[in-house]
């Protein structure tokens, strides 16, 4: 079997050799080349020709989002980006999400050397999804300040929606490629939209960052989830990273929990924990996503789902940066619908629009 090659670009030549000496100890891949700036590293694709690269953000002679941005434009490949812990590390992390690249790995502001070689596992782990990952030809630039964002699906009112916004939860579950799926679902709701209560695998640090992000886009509220807090309409909550996040009742109102614990499915936050409360507590009033990521956290909690009485839409392979979520939960026979990314949200607000319709003549 063929190995996968990896290049590293990174300006620190710790850093290099430690993510080499990672890289060349799995049987599956290797290092072929480890450059200091994207410069260097633009000759390095070119003659090497790469399955993926491990990028750097912050280096000499060019930004290592100016260089994403560009090689995703002319030669898109897969991209694993190594970024420091820190808010501002967060901020540039999702906006390369956002350009294209697969996953991130976020090493340690102190303690670099010892943080990444822990980090071992992970890296490669990531390495492996990006090789296998789908990669988007084309990404269209950011707008500039104070232009228009693209108008989203035609809002529903609440008039429209009747009940259907204080009665009904939307659910999503998502991994790798999921940060810009997730937000491509959200811009499309409308403000009264029915309460979304996300789990998204992120690690600590990142979701207060990425809520905001979202926040700043989208027509509903969108923040990190705080245990305790009711959950209302019009607004969206993420799990924080290292955490897991369930709901509960509490006479009418949902409430979120936001729980320290094991891993479940190696993964904390996790997409089976959420759906499973969603199933016990939500049941007939649960709308089920599952969306692009690696791995089958979520599958048989979100089967448990239908059985509850929930609908369910997973997302389908052609819009998948990585399917192997929605196809576990397909397999498993907890979808309702397989929809690509950009028909999701439609297809919700129809059947909330129905749901609300036959709640008015039930009356």
């Amino acid at each position: 079997m063929a190995k996968t090659k990896v290049v590293v670009v990174d300006d620190s030549a710790l850093v290099r050799s430690i993510l080499s000496e990672i890289i060349n100890r799995q049987p599956d891949m290797e290092c072929i080349g480890a450059a200091s700036d994207p410069l260097v590293a633009r000759e390095m694709i070119r003659n090497l020709n790469p399955d993926v690269i491990t990028l750097d953000v912050e280096m000499p002679r060019m930004d290592g989002l100016d260089f994403l941005s560009r090689l995703m434009r002319l030669r898109p490949m897969p991209v694993v980006m190594v970024s420091t812990l820190t808010e501002r590390g967060a901020e540039v992390t999702l906006k390369a999400l956002e350009l294209g690249a697969i996953d991130f790995v976020a090493k340690p502001k102190i303690g670099v050397a010892d943080g990444i070689r822990q980090l071992a596992q992970d890296i490669t782990d990531k390495i492996r999804i990006a090789s296998k990952a789908h990669i988007r030809r084309h990404v269209a630039p950011a707008p500039a300040p104070g232009t228009a964002t693209p108008a989203p699906v035609k809002a529903v009112t609440m008039a429209s929606l009747g009940r259907a916004s204080t009665e009904k939860l939307i659910f999503i579950g998502a991994s790798t490629g999921g940060t810009e799926a997730t937000k491509d679902v959200l811009l499309n709701l409308p403000a009264d939209s029915p309460a979304v209560v996300i789990t998204q695998h992120m690690p600590p640090g990142f979701t207060k960052s990425y809520a905001a992000r979202l926040d700043g886009l989208c027509k509903i509220r969108v923040k990190e989830a705080q245990d305790g807090e009711r959950i209302l309409p019009g607004h969206g909550y993420i799990a924080p990273g290292g955490m897991h996040l369930t709901v509960e009742r509490s006479g009418a109102n949902y409430i979120a929990r936001v729980q320290d614990g094991e891993p479940v499915n190696r993964h904390k936050p996790s997409v089976e924990a959420l759906f499973l409360s969603a199933a016990k507590v939500v049941g007939p009033n649960a709308i089920g996503i599952m969306l692009t990521g690696m791995g089958a956290d979520g599958a048989r909690a979100m089967k448990v789902m239908k059985d509850a009485g929930s609908y369910n839409y997973c997302q389908d392979e052609a819009s998948c940066v990585v399917f192997g979520m929605p196809r576990e939960a397909i397999a498993a026979g907890a979808a309702d619908e397989v929809l690509p990314l950009n028909q999701i949200a439609a297809k919700v607000l129809e059947r909330l629009r129905a749901t609300a319709g036959m709640s008015l003549n039930r009356v």
